[in-house]
């Protein structure tokens, strides 16, 4: 999973758990927002990228705002939560039994624990800034803007309520650069009044791209330690081609898959509809950025040398035992001291034998 949220407000900002790693959350007026949680999915089939996030929000705000740049004019629609849970059906880690020979701590006799441990193993004389389409979905009052100039688009996003942080600006200059274009979102609930709250309505940002990028600049702007989860679903097993200025990436999942189906058999059809119900290849990526400053620009993904397949395994260690759970190892001490005490035995009596030879020969 994109585990991401850059949690700024006017004056101030806030820290939360995670920062978004595809663009800036801002909340309204002195109100705050955490961001516990942001979902994403890829989507490439080498011609088009589509971007599927979910965010999971707490606070007292009752507007927030975010920006996403994107490569190519992008269409904007709600998304199928249902999405989610197909993938997490399909990467959760196998679960495997392995057993210890010597007692450790919380095993008898160093304890009375049951021992079970789990581990993880275009310028010219275009306007600054262009408004391609507005629309409402949902909760999300959402722009897709052109703009020759970052100070411009961020003129334009403040005077259309989309309140951004100092220095974002300038974060936006090389999009600008690279003609770019821009997704940003109010989130404003259809209720009077009511906070913003749990899980949002998922958002599906589909380009063309000819190359998988996933935005990542603006999460330079974080000030606290930020974590990427992302599943990428291509042809092929996919890698990031640097680090970007974090720690190494982590493989957590990678296999192909049948999107109509997981594990247990149940039709994902979320999963079948985002990928034309053909098989694909998922991988599922963790990242860690400890400094986040250092963030040197987006994630571009590639395809991997050979398509190996990767399962997370989880551990479950127990004392080996047999029968009513007597431990393998009192019985092999018991057996190695019944063996030493025959030794001694034996030794004792071949003794007294020589001992006897020798006296009847005297």
């Amino acid at each position: 999973m994109l585990l991401a949220l850059l949690a700024t407000q006017l004056g101030s900002l806030i820290s939360p758990a995670y920062a978004c790693g595809c663009g800036a959350m801002i909340p309204d007026g002195r109100s705050r927002i955490g961001v516990g949680r942001e979902s994403s999915v890829v989507r490439w089939d080498g011609a088009t990228e589509q971007i599927v996030m979910r965010f999971s929000v707490s606070g007292d705000a009752h507007r927030a705002a975010w920006i996403m740049p994107v490569p190519g004019r992008a269409t904007v629609e709600l998304g199928n939560p249902d999405l989610f849970a197909d993938l997490a059906e399909l990467t959760r880690p196998e679960h495997r039994t392995r057993s210890y020979f010597w007692p450790r701590d919380g095993d008898w006799p160093f304890g009375s624990g049951d021992g079970d441990k789990v581990g993880a193993a275009r310028p010219g004389t275009a306007p600054p800034v262009g408004v391609v389409g507005r629309e409402q979905l949902g909760d999300f009052d959402v722009a897709r803007l052109t703009a020759t100039d970052p100070q411009a688009l961020r003129g334009w996003l403040q005077a259309n309520a989309f309140e951004l942080p100092e220095g974002l600006a300038t974060e936006l200059g090389p999009y600008v650069a690279q003609k770019w274009e821009y997704v940003a979102v109010r989130l404003v609930p259809k209720e009077a009044g009511r906070t913003l709250g749990g899980d949002l309505d998922p958002l599906r940002i589909r380009f063309a791209s000819d190359r998988l990028v996933y935005p990542m600049r603006l999460s330079r702007l974080a000030k606290t330690p930020q974590s990427l989860g992302l599943y990428v679903l291509a042809d092929h097993r996919m890698e990031p081609r640097s680090a970007i200025g974090g720690a190494a990436p982590e493989v957590t999942f990678a296999d192909r898959i049948d999107p109509k189906g997981g594990r247990s058999g149940t039709r994902g059809a979320a999963l079948a509809e985002l990928t034309g119900g053909e098989p694909v290849f998922l991988t599922a990526i963790e990242q860690r950025f400890p400094e986040p400053a250092r963030i040197e620009g987006d994630h571009e993904l590639r395809a991997t040398a050979s398509d190996t397949p990767y399962h997370r395994v989880v551990y479950a260690d127990r004392l080996l035992t047999i029968g009513d759970g007597v431990p393998v190892w009192s019985l092999t001490l018991a057996g190695a001291a019944a063996a030493v005490v025959g030794a001694v035995a034996l030794a004792r009596r071949a003794r007294r034998r020589a001992l006897g030879h020798v006296r009847a020969r005297v």
